[in-house]
């Protein structure tokens, strides 16, 4: 095992590796030093930290170790714990080392002596905070803004890193300029917030440190501090702002608060008497255009309503907290949905519909105010729960709401980015399908929209238009069959007009265009450099617009012929789970068969990947007897795509097979296939998976 000095000399290495296994060795060994060994390791601590012209990592190996001796309890402190002085000489030295090193040139050693200090206020109580508190306060106020910066550079560091980017030729100018700096220029212009995160950070860990506690020093010179970094420019900052935030919270949680009065909780829970003020800033945050900067507003968000006693003294908070939170269950990253939904069951304890309902007005303001964001991601979010709504919620609820919700999502079947158009067209099929009386009127206004959907260039669109023109069917029956199966059937002949090359997309990229924007080819054309499209550095979506045009929009190709009967493929699928209509989709079968036939286009493959998934499914909709007379239309198309080069699309032929296998029976199936054409057996019995008969 190793003694106590090989692990000192770890924790001083330059390997981050080493310094990690040194702590871990020191911890423990460190219980089974006797007095003058714990005394010789304080200090060979206090000699590193006590050499100032020593190497970070030194310094950083110092902090560490007198970490570990307090966390381990290696470290006495005085019954007196009113004043410091009075306590171990350690302890007291080593205070006075931390918040000296809170300003030093290195990040890391400021981290360590922001966490150090949480250590000792945990370890000797909240005086150590007030030892540190003006430098604290201090550090942050006189960072939160930039200093001795000309003007020119102030604005690009203040400037979105997009248009920094792709910004004005004024911007783009200074940035040629600055690649003519020297080192400490481009220190010197990067050193403005150098400290601001470390003393944040520093702030978070005392908090979290002191524990209930700082409730008494929790007062308007702090939350005014605070609340300034949770609204500063720099995302950095806001993000940081709420972590402590979050640390700050937890701090007024009392064991046997729940029997508290108002009265009482008010005067004895500082939080809780700034809670309005609070619950604003965190909605703020978990509405951020940022995902970082919104998860970390989420993480303060679950923290304050846990660490208050009870539901009561919760709910004031939700009329401002309920609709942001509910909203974010659907946001697009990933961390901050899957947080999102776990804090809506710990906070809703499965009455989240109720509470939903309960401030239905508040969430349904914020909804639509939410499908107004610049930021894609927001809108899509929005469209998602406003789709929930429709489905989810009492309708005598919603109800009144429906035409200004119905209204924000024809707004938004024009959006740049395709994943809002998605999710405008399935929550619109909701309304229709939920509301079918107070939507009737807006049907003129909803199908040229649906339509379009149905033949957009992203195949998830055309699926979900598909969706919602079958729920307009469910919802009004025959009075609007006539104008759906017409529109089938010109989608399923249009075909035959299809290109079999596209001369006329010349110009444009042929590979898939992300986010629906559609790549011009490059060349020495002026219009593909000038006036383009903002990129937002959060993701690499485009800065996309609510609104504006339809399939004529500047970013967005025409439609082909074959996608408009890929839509119609997909829609006489789900119309065939309508009882009411099996008849008028079985005789736009053999239309959907004859489509098959156009084979001479790029994207045929794709097509008959398209037929070969829904034709299962269509099989289940119309039922085995009526399905059987259309089987042999399809075969030839089947082992065509079987055969394909392309991979999906013989994997959704072989697929096809398979589960048409199951449904109808392998024997029903290979005997039509036999009598057929006996020449496709041998690629049908060749299919694993096909239950033998």
């Amino acid at each position: 095992m190793a003694t106590y000095k090989e692990c000192l000399a770890k924790l001083c290495s330059k390997a981050k590796l080493d310094r990690d296994r040194g702590f871990n060795e020191l911890q423990s060994i460190i219980h089974q030093c006797n007095e003058d060994q714990i005394a010789e390791i304080q200090n060979e601590v206090l000699e590193l930290l006590g050499d100032e012209s020593s190497s970070w990592e030194s310094k950083h190996g110092g902090l560490s170790g007198a970490r570990c001796l307090l966390e381990q309890g290696k470290v006495d402190i005085e019954e007196d714990e009113t004043c410091i002085e009075g306590g171990n000489p350690f302890a007291f030295k080593v205070i006075g080392i931390a918040m000296q090193m809170l300003d030093d040139e290195e990040f890391r050693v400021r981290i360590a002596a922001g966490e150090l200090l949480g250590i000792l206020c945990k370890a000797i109580g909240a005086e150590v905070y007030e030892r540190c508190k003006d430098q604290m306060l201090d550090g942050i106020r006189s960072n939160l803004e930039r200093h001795g910066l000309d003007e020119d550079s102030t604005d690009c560091q203040n400037a979105e890193p997009e248009s920094i980017m792709y910004g004005s030729p004024a911007t783009s100018s200074r940035l040629i300029e600055k690649r003519s700096m020297n080192t400490s220029q481009i220190l010197h212009d990067t050193a403005g917030w150098r400290n601001l995160e470390t003393y944040m950070k520093g702030l978070q860990s005392v908090i979290l440190g002191c524990g209930n506690n700082f409730n008494e020093y929790v007062d308007q010179e702090l939350l005014d501090l605070i609340f300034e970094a949770l609204t500063h420019t720099n995302r950095f900052v806001r993000e940081t702002g709420y972590y402590v935030c979050s640390a700050l919270v937890t701090c007024g949680a009392k064991e046997g608060s729940e029997s508290y009065s108002e009265a009482t909780l008010t005067e004895e829970n500082s939080i809780y008497r700034h809670g309005k003020t609070f619950a604003e800033y965190l909605g703020k945050g978990l509405a951020d255009n940022w995902s970082q900067v919104r998860m970390a507003g989420s993480v303060a968000t679950r923290k304050f309503l846990v660490s208050l006693p009870s539901d009561g003294s919760r709910q004031k908070f939700f009329p401002i907290l309920i609709p942001r939170m509910c909203l974010n269950r659907y946001y697009v990253a990933e961390g901050v949905r899957i947080y999102s939904q776990e804090t809506w069951k710990l906070v809703t304890k499965g009455d989240g519909k109720t509470l939903v309902e309960t401030y239905i007005d508040d969430v349904v303001d914020y909804y639509v105010e939410s499908t107004e964001s610049d930021n894609h991601a927001v809108r899509e979010a929005a469209c998602a729960c406003i789709a929930e709504l429709g489905s989810k919620i009492d309708t005598s609820v919603v109800e009144s709401h429906v035409p200004k919700l119905l209204e924000t999502l024809l707004i938004c079947f024009n959006d740049d980015s395709w994943p809002v158009r998605d999710a405008a067209c399935i929550a619109s099929g909701h309304f229709v399908l939920c509301f079918p009386e107070q939507s009737k009127s807006s049907l003129p206004a909803l199908y040229p929209l649906f339509f379009n959907n149905l033949q957009d260039n992203i195949p998830s669109v055309r699926q979900g238009a598909a969706v919602s023109i079958s729920n307009i069917v469910k919802a009004y029956g025959v009075s609007e069959q006539e104008v759906v199966f017409s529109k089938i059937k010109e989608g399923l002949e249009k075909i035959k007009e299809q290109k079999a090359t596209s001369e006329k997309y010349t110009a444009m990229d042929k590979s898939p265009g992300a986010y629906s924007v559609v790549k011009q080819l490059r060349d020495n054309d002026m219009d593909l450099h000038t006036n383009q499209t903002m990129y937002s550095c959060g993701s690499l979506a485009p800065k996309m617009g609510r609104g504006g045009g339809c399939m004529d929009h500047q970013f967005r190709r025409p439609s082909e012929p074959w996608e408009f009967a890929d839509g119609c493929v997909h829609l006489l699928a789900e119309l065939s789970h309508i009882p009411s209509v099996s008849g008028p989709v079985g005789k736009l079968i053999p239309a959907m068969a004859n489509a098959c036939s156009t084979k001479d286009y790029t994207h045929y493959p794709n097509f008959l990947e398209t037929v070969c998934k829904q034709l299962p499914n269509l099989a289940k909709g119309l039922g085995k007897r009526p399905f059987k007379m259309y089987l042999e239309l399809f075969l030839d198309y089947i082992f065509d795509a079987l055969g394909s080069e392309i991979a999906l699309t013989s994997a959704a032929a072989s697929q096809c097979l398979i589960e048409l296998c199951h449904y109808l029976g392998p024997g029903i199936v290979r005997g039509r296939v036999e009598q057929y054409n006996s020449m496709y057996l041998n690629q049908f019995d060749g299919i694993s998976g096909i239950p033998r008969s």
